[in-house]
């Protein structure tokens, strides 16, 4: 399934043999064009055909009325099973109100309803069949669509849905009967056995089987190869022993308190609800679908965005949409995104309107998400009309222009076919489409909690009503379908299938789930700090260099760039002397392209740079085309850039590349904030997936987080990246030396070659691990902090320390230790002052704690007797509160603090005080 990117190649030569990568297909980025990882879609030519538009001109008042029913049916219908109000009066459906008397006879239907029926006579049986259709057990809202097509499309295919019910087989209603009893069996089984457990059940919800079943089979009739899913955790585990093939054993082992992973790892793991599938299901006719449910929090939604980059992940890998030169080839040819939803989450939670926001925009389209909504009707205890201020959970979808279909969850076979219609949909289409699931939750938020305490009228409905199973159960013996001695033995063998495997779970051993397929050969990372040649060959960075400047002839471009970039480049780079951080990026990135390793970079204006420093696009003065100039390199392995500038959204957006970075290790993903401190926007998927991932599901992920971070007058919001913050969520140790092991790697680099270094090393090393680079803002052009071309050489690495050279050893009796922008502050302020006895040590890699590396430069001045943090940041804020244990319990030394003081925000918003304090804090760690 997967090509093995992966090529430990370590220094390179310019060959003059290579042929030229297609220009029009990777260079071309704007919406107007297509480049690597978009396409435009296609306008489709379509229009309502002439004797439709006839036979409505003739029929109008006719057509009205029909048209209300598709708009206003829905508020009519009776979707809902546990409804305490009655159903409103819908004037809007009243014939009169449109001149029709119910006796008038009708007219030749074709092209005024979906329908035809030749026991239709008269405007009465019209409406008997558009109550029917619109205002019973299935509804939708789809007359907001601007599209035509997709409107007239889906009101044809939605009026025809009823009669579909016919087409369901025998087979078909047996297997579905077996599976919605298994589904229901494994919550009766626990109640029964471990009634103490919070397991989040699937009572009242069961018919979620019907979807799962029949997107399944739908899927393997379309030739899908991979469905990513998300799903919270009500009615998973039903869903994980029922549907999708895991062992029973597996969750009772958790429940006995033993672990989910062997002990070749080592991990704190997670708990049952929170489990993941990677499985291939034979869906019949000798084809398989591969599903992949994704580790979810507790944080309701937060998965949504990560199941939406696994998914354009897989995609690239397989060369679905636009990663394929096929035109004709749209997104989700190949891989499909399917997300599950909580009523009161999904009109909750920001994230879905996020998640909404970017499905359609370029580098972040993935064919359209089916989406089903399992409408419990209530949010932990809160009903749903106190829990949003619209009429539905699902009219966030709407802003999109997706098509809603409300069905009543007490019919599994109404679910079986909305699902038929929604998949059909999608993949005319590819757009979201959302199937809103009236159901209800039999037992409280978990099955310790009364719900009668807050909701009782509700409640009193909900123990009168039969299971769902039971009630399709009966239904089958009433159809002759089934014998109820079948139904019998169906739930007996279930409940005897969990008894024997929670009989069992002493001899079960987890199947191992981690670096497997394309994370074959990878591992976990070291106790110990190890170091990557991660250096190349200048010829070979000259060249990217010169590649990363480069535009057609024809290309019209800005004239201050072509001056002040473009000419700035190239002279640096025939000097090689003074190479700048963004050109030391471009050498990062493009010479992983050059091995063969796609690289994508994605956040608000990340093609130009927030600071206008990066232009990884061109844009044309003349045609407003853009073209990314390092997708037109020549030679090696083919790697691809992906400039991905994003919706302005840090959380959706974020979570996005999480999931593109844990599906394929040999992709670098980046991640830009716009400025450091945005990034506490998407603090949800920090905590529960960058920072925890690893250690909760054994999900690694090598993704690069870049937080302009700096002091330089720009008050509260813009300063600081909140560094303290990432280094508190780190598992580093404060007594002993850290290794490669710790859970993030926070670096804050001061020359452009220690970042070159810090990004290759991410794609080199056999590990990954999530990368947070503090980086520049005003060292982004500053002359003293740049790099020359030896120190990208073969050979080179990442320095978790760099020394002080400019100091005799034997003179110093004070040692600076600091990070970042500040050094050079301190540096200036040294030799303003010409002091000789202070040397200035600058700690790159902040975590892991580089203890031997900091121990060796210590032991050079041994008559040093002070020891200083210095940082720009205020006390509770940078890195002091980490630095200051780990440097004294584990080298020995005392350390004393300069910095600023106390605050309760970043940084001040007067100029005059940012300059007093800016001089305080270069200056006062020479006279402590």
């Amino acid at each position: 399934m997967y090509r093995n990117l992966t090529k430990q190649i370590r220094h390179f030569r310019l060959t003059d043999n290579s042929s030229w990568l297609n220009f029009q297909v990777a260079s071309l980025y704007h919406s107007g064009s297509a480049y690597y990882g978009y396409r435009p879609k296609l306008v489709q030519d379509w229009k309502i055909p002439s004797h439709h538009l006839s036979a409505r001109q003739s029929n109008r008042n006719l057509r009205a009325l029909i048209e209300a029913y598709q708009s206003h049916g829905h508020r009519k219908a009776s979707v809902n099973s546990i409804e305490l109000s009655k159903v409103e009066n819908v004037p809007e459906l009243d014939a009169l109100r449109y001149g029709l008397e119910l006796s008038h006879k009708l007219p030749f239907l074709e092209g005024l309803v979906g329908f035809s029926d030749a026991r239709l006579e008269n405007i009465g049986d019209l409406i008997a069949k558009l109550d029917e259709t619109y205002c019973q057990k299935v509804s939708a809202e789809f007359s907001f669509i601007e599209s035509e097509c997709e409107r007239e499309w889906f009101a044809e295919n939605f009026e025809k849905l009823l009669d579909e019910k016919l087409s369901i087989t025998k087979e078909e209603k047996i297997k579905l009967a077996t599976e919605l009893l298994q589904f229901q069996e494994f919550d009766r089984f626990m109640n029964i056995k471990l009634p103490s457990i919070k397991r989040y059940g699937g009572e009242g919800s069961e018919s979620t089987v019907a979807f799962f079943r029949k997107l399944l089979n739908l899927s393997g009739s379309e030739e899908i190869d991979t469905i990513v899913l998300g799903m919270p955790h009500r009615g998973k585990l039903n869903a994980l022993v029922t549907l999708f093939q895991q062992r029973p054993a597996k969750i009772f082992r958790k429940y006995r308190g033993l672990p989910e992973f062997g002990n070749d790892v080592v991990a704190m793991m997670d708990i049952t609800n929170h489990y993941n599938v990677s499985e291939d299901f034979d869906v019949g006719d000798n084809k398989k679908v591969h599903l992949t449910m994704l580790h979810n929090p507790s944080h309701l939604e937060a998965v949504n965005p990560v199941t939406m980059g696994k998914t354009r992940s897989k995609q690239q890998s397989l060369r679905d949409g636009a990663f394929n030169d096929d035109n004709a080839k749209e997104f989700g040819s190949e891989v499909i995104n399917i997300q599950l939803h909580g009523d009161a989450a999904f009109s909750g939670q920001g994230m879905n309107q996020e998640c909404l926001m970017l499905a359609y925009t370029p580098n972040f389209d993935i064919g359209g998400t089916i989406h089903l909504v399992i409408n419990n009707q209530i949010g932990f205890t809160t009903p749903g009309d106190r829990g949003r201020s619209s009429r539905y959970s699902t009219d966030v979808a709407k802003s999109i222009n997706a098509p809603i279909i409300h069905v009543d969850g007490n019919d599994p076979e109404l679910v079986w076919l909305v699902t038929k219609l929604a998949f059909q949909y999608q993949r005319k289409f590819r757009k979201d489409i959302f199937i809103d699931m009236n159901c209800f939750r039999r037992l409280g938020h978990n099955e310790l909690d009364d719900p009668t305490v807050t909701n009782p009228l509700m409640y009193k409905m909900i123990r009168d009503m039969k299971s769902v199973p039971d009630t399709y159960a009966q239904k089958m013996i009433d159809e002759g379908f089934m014998a109820k001695q079948e139904i019998d033995d169906i739930v007996k063998k279930q409940f005897d299938y969990y008894n024997s495997e929670l009989q069992n779970v002493e001899q079960y051993q987890p199947e191992k789930s981690y670096f497997m397929k394309q994370w074959e050969g990878f591992v976990q990372a070291p106790n110990n700090l190890t170091v990557w040649d991660t250096g190349v060959d200048w010829s070979l960075l000259s060249y990217i260099g010169r590649q990363s400047v480069y535009y057609p002839k024809e290309f019209s471009i800005h004239p201050h760039i072509k001056k002040t970039f473009v000419n700035s480049r190239l002279k640096k780079l025939a000097d090689g002397n003074a190479i700048d951080w963004a050109t030391a990026e471009a050498f990062g990135v493009g010479s992983l392209m050059y091995q063969g390793h796609n690289v994508r970079i994605s956040g608000e204006d990340v093609g130009r740079g927030t600071f206008a420093q990066r232009h990884a696009m061109l844009v044309d003065q003349e045609t407003n085309e853009v073209v990314v100039p390092l997708n037109s390199m020549k030679g090696g392995l083919g790697g691809k850039y992906e400039v991905a500038n994003s919706i302005l959204s840090e959380e959706a957006v974020l979570g996005y590349e999480y999931g593109m970075s844990i599906d394929n290790p040999d992709n670098l993903i980046i991640w830009e904030s716009q400025f450091g401190d945005f990034f506490n926007g998407a603090q949800i998927l920090i905590d529960t997936f960058i920072a925890s991932g690893e250690t909760k599901w054994m999900r690694c992920s090598g993704l690069v987080i870049l937080l302009p971070h700096g002091y330089d007058g720009a008050a509260s919001e813009h300063s600081s990246s909140r560094m303290e913050r990432f280094l508190q969520m780190t598992d580093s140790k404060e007594t002993v030396p850290d290794g490669d092991d710790v859970n993030m790697h926070i670096i804050f680099p001061t020359t452009p070659a220690q970042y070159f270094h810090a990004l290759r090393r991410q794609i080199i090393r056999n590990f990954r691990k999530p990368l947070v680079i503090i980086g520049p803002k005003t060292m982004l052009r500053m002359s003293e902090a740049t790099s020359p071309y030896q120190d990208f050489q073969p050979g080179t690495n990442f320095k978790n320390v760099l020394p002080d050279t400019t100091v005799d050893p034997k003179n110093v009796k004070r040692v600076l230790l600091c990070s970042g922008k500040h050094y050079y502050s301190l540096v200036n302020e040294r030799k303003t002052k010409n002091i000789q006895d202070t040397a200035i040590i600058r700690i790159e890699s902040l975590c892991p704690f580089p203890v031997y590396d900091i121990h060796h430069e210590l032991d050079k001045y041994k008559n040093a007797k002070t020891f200083i943090w210095s940082q720009e940041e205020h006390r509770n804020m940078g890195a002091w509160n980490f630095i200051h244990p780990r440097f004294e319990n584990t080298c020995g030394r005392r350390i004393k603090y300069c910095g600023r003081n106390e605050a309760g925000t970043p940084a001040t918003g007067v100029s005059s005080i940012h300059q007093k304090e800016s001089t305080y804090v270069a200056s006062q760690p020479f006279i402590m």
